[in-house]
């Protein structure tokens, strides 16, 4: 059965950091851009960070910029997102989607809308309080 798994969430303080892991189980994940996707209570579910398939470009969303780094090991299957300098409004539930990627043209390519991706994971809760 194929899937993915986060993991890495927890509670931390303001200023504290957290790395996060999607791992993939049933495929290889090489063929993918992954996105991680946030949603706290009562709001929609936002694109925070998303990695291409060839690993070679990355994005952002403004409010994470120069605080998050997305990367993957494609040798473990995995792709983490490291979370430092953290505020309270980070706290949600955190998603890691994957969409298979068949056009070379877009092997540079990934975006942040959840309408782009077709497999994701349970979640991971990020909660961010002193």
């Amino acid at each position: 059965q194929s899937q993915l798994v986060e993991s890495g969430g927890g509670l931390v303080q303001p200023g504290g950091s957290l790395r996060l892991a999607c791992a993939a189980s049933g495929f290889t994940l090489d063929r993918y851009a992954i996105g991680w996707f946030r949603q706290a209570p009562g709001k929609e579910r936002d694109g925070v960070s998303c990695i291409s398939s060839s690993g070679g470009r990355t994005n952002y969303v403004d409010s994470v910029k120069g605080r998050f780094t997305i990367s993957r090991d494609n040798d473990k299957n995995t792709v983490y997102l490291q979370m430092a300098s953290l505020k309270p409004e980070d706290t949600a539930l955190y998603y890691c989607a994957a969409v298979r990627i068949d056009y070379s043209s877009l092997y540079h390519y990934c975006g942040l809308k959840v309408y782009e991706y077709h497999s994701w994971g349970q979640g991971t809760q990020v909660t961010v309080s002193s």
